[in-house]
């Protein structure tokens, strides 16, 4: 997971495919109690927001298949 931070007002996060399945906060997020845990479906359509804090996810390249 790499976190970029343009400001403080919104977080940007790449996710890989090891990352999945994605929920906000994470495990790595200085306040992970902050809300709820929510799952976000990030590999949907390659990015997800989070409806609590605003953190954009980004998915960087592919969701592995399940068989």
């Amino acid at each position: 997971m790499q976190h970029n931070l343009a400001d403080s007002a919104q977080r940007y996060i790449e996710v890989e495919a090891d990352d999945l399945p994605l929920h906000c906060p994470t495990p790595e997020m200085s306040l992970w109690d902050s809300h709820p845990r929510v799952y976000l479906p990030v590999e949907a359509k390659g990015e997800a927001l989070c409806p609590y804090c605003g953190t954009l996810y980004k998915l960087r390249g592919q969701a592995r298949k399940h068989h």
